[in-house]
């Protein structure tokens, strides 16, 4: 059961969900979707990722930032695995697997009670508190969300219409 919490802590978990599961997520589906099976895999040189490397990497880091330590479960995390898959692992198994991992994550977050935020935590032999956790994930989540996007916009050649705001009306000035 949830402790109550102030507005602030409650604004901020909310927040972080909305940003993960709302924003983040659909962009790498919609991305994962418009990608070929073999682009998902395609790397542009050795020393990069593919899609597919970046979407695990990304259900990696949330399952142990979050799920495992935020949420006090087993840590299974095997980081190098993420990097080393060629694939091809089908399209809707990596959405599925990402879909599920921030299904969790939202569920930790939406119970996590306030003081967890201000725990401290070892996390990959960083000393952070829970609110560092939850920051880094969705910060995390979307330097790789940008790099996929990338990636799609690379392959497909056209603008992906994620951003595509109501132009704003300027004010006259007397």
């Amino acid at each position: 059961m949830k402790a109550k919490s102030s507005r602030l802590a409650d604004a901020f978990l909310a927040g972080s969900r909305r940003l993960l599961a709302k924003e983040h997520l659909s962009h790498i589906v919609d991305c994962l979707k418009q990608l070929s099976e073999e682009e998902i895999w395609w790397r542009p040189n050795a020393a990069s990722n593919s899609a597919g490397n970046l979407v695990l990497h990304l259900c990696g880091n949330v399952r142990q930032w979050i799920v495992a330590n935020l949420g006090e479960n087993p840590d299974l995390r095997d980081r190098d695995s993420e990097f080393a898959e060629r694939g091809p692992l089908p399209r809707k198994i990596l959405i599925a697997r990402l879909q599920g991992t921030v299904q969790e994550a939202s569920k930790v977050l939406a119970r996590l009670p306030e003081a967890t935020l201000s725990r401290k935590f070892i996390i990959q032999g960083l000393h952070v508190t829970g609110i560092q956790a939850v920051a880094h994930v969705v910060e995390h989540f979307a330097y790789h969300t940008g790099q996929i996007v990338f990636i799609t916009k690379l392959k497909r050649g056209k603008d992906l219409k994620f951003t595509n705001l109501p132009p704003v009306k300027k004010k006259i000035s007397p």
